[in-house]
């Protein structure tokens, strides 16, 4: 009946707001206010301001239509009151109904809820009591297997069965009487007296197995003895063996103590972390640097006195107080100071591989105190042992320095020709001896050793070895040594040339050696104030390249010197020879060659026959100066002669045969050293003055032009056909 008197109540349905146009943001939102916030173009902030003027006109509109609905909707709700207050009287009646029975399930269900809690309590403290009781007699049980271990010398048992015991008493202080802890608590020190006795016995004969077991027995017990005594048998047992100085073998020995000291902690790592977690391993890695420090400095300090060192360094600083200065008494024998070298540069090795592992083993660990890893890395580079490797790397310097200056000197000394070679044996030999010692400089990782036998190897080349490179070269009338009666002397020739090929070789030599020292040095020093010092140093060591570079320019134009006055003579006859050839003259100059064959066979002759002995960069350098010569000399002939066409046909056919033959004789090009000769024969080939225009300025093509334009104008000149006038009026 009220679903049907609901049914015929009148309806009104609520208008929608008429559907506003679309704007370029939603006007009344965070988000357009942000956006709003950030314009800055006037265009854009005017568009909006009209568009949210729009949005407000439709919100005008939409509140006015809202509006108009008021007086329908307050005629409809009257109707709703008068005709239906029979219905809403009965809904009231029934939610009163509903109201009561749910109140009333609600109490009865809060009742039982309440003896159900109390029933959860009172099971949970009877199984609490039951735990109590069963924690009481598990008590009693462990007090009783301790009596028993004891009696029974069963230690690790005895030991479970206290951890057992106070385990229990943590997880229930109260479920036993004082007396039965303190029963508890004396066999505990019974027990602790016990082991501690083992402990100590253990540690006394030095079995390191013994003590190990007995502390994985009883690590319910740890404390900072136990740990103390850990590092003690591990310095006892693993570092026992760096008492052995009077052995020979002093890097077998040292070997030995690192590998020691690397096991101690490798194999106890284990049961340090489990003691002391990883500051225990720190720890323990410092109490084993000590041991380092005294018995590996011991260890050098042996060798020092075995080999005696001190005493080595006086005797080298007596026999040359400056190792670049010639000595008058006898030293000691390079080759023995070489195996000491060999041996210092072993020991200095493993201890820098011994400190970089240990350091590195300890920046791996995560969760060490921040300030424990810092002051355990400072003790390995500060401690004793590293000050003993300074001091045997200051005696390897002074030894070093001396092996590489006796070494070099001797090399000078013996220095010899070796067959099928263009250069002698100093050369070879110096720069092994160079190479030797900077490469074992450098495996010392110590960069002062570096910069100082660098500096001493640049010493030597630019002292002792270059004047030595120079010593033939520097001999007087070397000219007439070479061309004794007029021919060349085979045995001269070859010691020149081989006294040049060295200074070649050793100027690429040196280069090689700085590059090698470079690649080794970037991979040794990372920091970047040693790889300063040394590219300062291997600077250094390559500008040597162009001090012997200069050196042979030096000596090779001494040659030139010695071979130019016995092609001058030819040279100076080309002064006579006429270039105002008639065509007759011309034809005749072809079959019959006036100058230029006898020239060619002169510098054949007279150079080419050291072409053999020379290195193949010597010898095109040695045949460009013989050709700077000629072509200078060439130069100022022309300029004094006076051409007809043909005769400046017939110098550009000398000028190509020219070229032609000493391309042949270098591996370098000779054309640009014939080109202000060629460019003189193409203007005196010219019909008229007018056609050097053809070739002048833009018209010049690929050619580059090494006449001036003054120098033109003279080229011209020379020719007897052409006028003053009109070569004055052309414009260059």
């Amino acid at each position: 009946m009220a679903s049907t008197q609901f049914d015929t109540m009148p309806t009104t349905t609520t208008p929608q707001p008429p559907s506003s146009p679309k704007f370029s943001i939603s006007f009344g939102t965070p988000e357009a206010l942000t956006q709003i916030q950030t314009l800055t173009d006037v265009g854009t902030i005017t568009r909006l301001l009209h568009e949210c003027t729009a949005y407000q006109r439709s919100l005008d509109d939409d509140l006015t239509t809202l509006l108009t609905q008021r007086t329908t909707l307050e005629s409809n709700l009257t109707t709703l009151l008068r005709r239906h207050s029979t219905v809403l009287s009965v809904v009231k009646s029934d939610a009163a109904d509903v109201l009561s029975s749910v109140s009333l399930t609600s109490s009865l269900a809060d009742a039982a809820s309440a003896k159900v809690r109390e029933l959860d309590l009172a099971q949970s403290r009877v199984s609490l009591t039951l735990l109590r009781l069963d924690a009481v007699s598990e008590k009693s049980a462990c007090i009783d297997a301790v009596r028993g271990a004891l009696d029974a010398d069963d230690y690790e048992a005895a030991a479970a069965s206290v951890k057992r015991f106070f385990e229990i008493d943590s997880e229930f202080a109260d479920s036993a009487g004082s007396t039965q802890k303190e029963e508890m608590i004396g066999f505990k020190k019974q027990l602790e007296v016990v082991v501690k006795k083992r402990l100590q016995a253990a540690v006394d004969s030095r079995d390191h197995l013994v003590y190990v077991n007995y502390l994985k027995k009883v690590i319910s017990m740890r404390s900072r003895m136990e740990f103390d005594q850990l590092i003690e048998l591990m310095e006892n047992s693993y570092a026992g063996s760096g008492n052995t100085s009077s052995q020979i073998n002093f890097v077998a020995c040292l070997t030995n103590l690192f590998k020691d000291i690397v096991l101690a902690v490798e194999e106890n790592v284990d049961i340090l972390h489990s003691l002391c977690g990883e500051d225990g391993i720190v720890y323990a890695i410092c109490e084993l640097q000590e041991e380092c420090d005294s018995r590996g400095s011991l260890i050098l300090k042996k060798y020092m006195e075995y080999r005696k060192l001190g005493k080595l360094a006086s005797e080298i600083n007596s026999y040359s107080k400056s190792l670049l200065s010639v000595g008058t008494v006898e030293g000691p024998d390079p080759r023995e100071v070489e195996l000491y070298l060999e041996e210092i540069l072993s020991l200095t090795q493993l201890g820098e591989d011994y400190t970089e592992y240990m350091v590195s083993k300890i920046k791996g660990l995560s969760s060490i105190d921040p300030e424990l890893g810092p002051k355990a890395t400072k003790a390995f580079r500060s401690g004793s042992f590293s000050g003993v490797v300074q001091d045997i790397t200051g005696f390897y310097v002074i030894l070093e320095e001396f092996f590489m200056v006796e070494n070099v000197r001797k090399a000078i000394n013996i220095d010899e020709h070796v067959s099928d070679s263009l250069t002698t044996s100093m050369v070879d030999d110096v720069f092994y001896v160079l190479q030797s010692c900077c490469r074992r400089a450098v495996s010392t990782s110590n960069i002062n050793s570096v910069v100082a036998v660098l500096s001493g190897a640049t010493n030597l080349l630019s002292n002792e070895y270059l004047e030595a490179l120079q010593q033939k070269t520097r001999e007087p009338n070397l000219g007439a040594k070479l061309f004794l009666g007029g021919v060349g002397v085979q045995k001269t020739g070859t010691e020149i040339a081989t006294a040049l090929n060295n200074m070649d070789v050793s100027s690429e030599y040196v280069l090689k050696l700085r590059h090698e020292i470079e690649e080794q040095c970037v991979e040794v020093f990372p920091a970047p104030g040693d790889r300063e010092k040394v590219k300062s140093c291997v600077s250094e060591l390559g500008e040597m390249s162009n001090t012997f570079k200069q050196a042979l320019n030096a000596g090779m134009e001494q040659l030139v010197a010695t071979v130019t006055p016995r092609i001058r003579p030819i040279l100076d006859t080309v002064a006579t020879i006429s270039y105002e050839l008639s065509e007759a003259e011309y034809a005749d100059n072809e079959v019959n060659d006036p100058w230029v064959q006898r020239l060619l066979y002169a510098v054949e002759t007279n150079a080419a026959w050291l072409q053999p002995v020379m290195t193949a960069n010597n010898y095109d350098v040695f045949v460009h100066l013989i050709i700077d010569f000629i072509v200078k000399r060439l130069e100022v002939i022309m300029m004094q002669k006076r051409f007809s066409q043909l005769g400046g046909l017939q110098l550009d056919r000398d000028a190509r045969a020219l070229v032609s033959h000493f391309s042949s004789m270098t591996q370098r090009t000779v054309r640009d050293k014939f080109a202000r000769l060629t460019q003189m024969a193409t203007i005196l080939n010219l019909e008229k003055v007018s056609e050097i225009l053809d070739f002048w300025g833009e018209n010049s093509g690929p050619m580059t032009w090494r006449l001036t334009p003054a120098e033109v104008r003279r080229v011209l000149g020379l020719r007897v056909d052409f006028k003053q006038e009109a070569i004055a009026a052309l414009k260059l």
